[in-house]
């Protein structure tokens, strides 16, 4: 389903307790309520996923999606 409007690129970090994937995708300015972009349901799913395998330890998968970036254990 294609929301019809203007397309943007926008950063998104997803977070979980061992990595932070920062992935860029697309948001959409609605034609019909411009005020604020939203996500396709496509992209919400990707963003899903992406936790998922964030939280499996999926990192080879991870690294083809965007950047991964593991947490350290704080002293």
């Amino acid at each position: 389903m294609s929301i019809p409007g203007k397309r943007v690129r926008r950063t998104r970090m997803v977070r979980t307790d061992k990595y932070v994937v920062v992935v860029e995708v697309d948001a959409v300015i609605p034609d019909a309520d411009p005020s604020e972009p939203c996500y396709e349901p496509e992209t919400v799913e990707l963003l899903r996923e992406i936790e998922q395998r964030a939280d499996r330890g999926d990192v080879e998968w991870l690294k083809q999606q965007g950047k991964v970036y593991a947490a350290l254990d704080a002293a």
